[in-house]
């Protein structure tokens, strides 16, 4: 899939939950328990928790029903995300016959289930992705599923569902922000993303789109798994926005884990220094919004911002040691803190373009659970902490 990688990748999903899964007092589901609103109560605070998609599909909580015992089938929410992809929640009576998902491909919502009745997959919808609270709805009504966004209705799928009271099976699990069986059961199965699940965050912080580093996290990427330079002439190019930044650390480095400084950005005082190995560095004053575009040859790496441009001259004996960067195969692109390094940097991306393609911040080898890979605060020093 393109935008942000598959289904089940990383993804930070903001649920604001207005009423309860299905419509029961607290004594009748297990784990988590969440706040209702009363009829009576206003909505000016209404509980909230943050949703992220971890490598594991791990849900932020599960409860259990008692099928016996509801009498009304709904699910009535609001939900903010600037991810395009990601589960929003799992039911189940039985997860080899019996299931159902809602979630986001490509910006839009998708339904997925498999029961007696019907096995489908089916997308409709607007686009969601664009970090506004949205309200959606879906409900159960005789054997029909329909599924309203902001109180308009964009799906009714008919002859899909049975009665509750007659399941085999009477307890329904409901699942938030994950799933109950390997990603691979789904219907339209998605590659897992290997990153590391993130960690919960406050869903009143003010966002927008990009990537978001905290101090002291990094992510990594194999240079074999990005676009590849140039052959005839031997080129590479590197193109960062940075919307944000704060404090002193590496941006960005070319190496190895051995050597992970190769070619490296610091951020210093408001400037980039761009250095080689152990070397002398060129400082280059930071202009937020403006892209930084490092572009590499055999003898030479170009930084420039705008007019300002600087150049660092590569040593003839080091020409073998760049190529052979991108054929070693533990060759990195690494963002952020290096490892061993205490880095007081915050940075957010607006974006990463590698030889003038985007790339996916879900598709790193590896990168630290905090990273935002979807929005970033309004400042550089809100939103760092992390709730559980």
């Amino acid at each position: 899939m393109e935008c942000g990688g598959p289904l089940t990748k990383s993804c930070r999903l903001l649920l604001l939950l207005l009423l309860l899964l299905l419509l029961l007092p607290p004594h009748n589901y297990q784990g988590w328990a969440l706040r209702q609103i009363p009829p009576t109560q206003g909505i000016q605070d209404p509980p909230a928790v943050h949703l992220s998609n971890g490598p594991g599909q791990e849900p932020v909580s599960i409860m259990t029903f008692n099928l016996s015992k509801i009498t009304k089938s709904s699910s009535s929410f609001e939900f903010r995300t600037w991810d395009p992809e990601g589960v929003i929640f799992y039911g189940d009576t039985n997860p080899k016959d019996d299931w159902f998902m809602l979630g986001l491909r490509d910006g839009r919502p998708e339904i997925q289930m498999h029961n007696l009745w019907a096995q489908l997959t089916v997308g409709a919808g607007p686009r969601l992705d664009d970090g506004r609270w949205h309200q959606v709805e879906v409900k159960i009504s005789g054997d029909s599923v329909l599924l309203w966004v902001d109180k308009e209705e964009v799906l009714h799928l008919r002859q899909v569902s049975g009665p509750l009271a007659k399941k085999p099976q009477p307890i329904m699990r409901i699942a938030l922000g994950g799933l109950l069986f390997p990603a691979s059961d789904l219907r339209l199965p998605a590659q897992i993303s290997v990153s590391a699940s993130t960690s919960l965050r406050n869903c009143s912080i003010e966002s927008q789109p990009g990537a978001f580093f905290p101090s002291g996290t990094r992510a990594e990427f194999n240079l074999q798994d990005i676009p590849q330079p140039n052959a005839e002439p031997w080129a590479f190019s590197l193109d960062l926005e940075l919307q944000l930044a704060a404090g002193s650390g590496h941006l960005l480095a070319l190496g190895t884990p051995e050597n992970t400084s190769w070619l490296s950005l610091h951020l210093q005082d408001q400037k980039v220094v761009l250095s080689h190995g152990s070397g002398p560095g060129l400082d280059l004053p930071l202009v937020l919004g403006l892209p930084l575009q490092l572009k590499l040859d055999v003898s030479r790496v170009l930084l420039s911002q705008g007019p300002n441009k600087k150049i660092l001259a590569l040593p003839p004996e080091d020409h073998g040691s760049l190529l052979n960067l991108w054929t070693h195969p533990q060759g990195r692109l690494f963002l952020g803190a290096l490892p061993g390094e205490a880095s007081s940097a915050s940075f957010c991306l607006d974006g990463l373009w590698a030889q003038d393609q985007r790339l996916d911040m879900d598709r790193a080898l590896s990168r630290s659970q905090d990273i935002w890979t979807h929005s970033c605060p309004q400042s550089p020093g809100n939103g760092t902490k992390t709730t559980h």
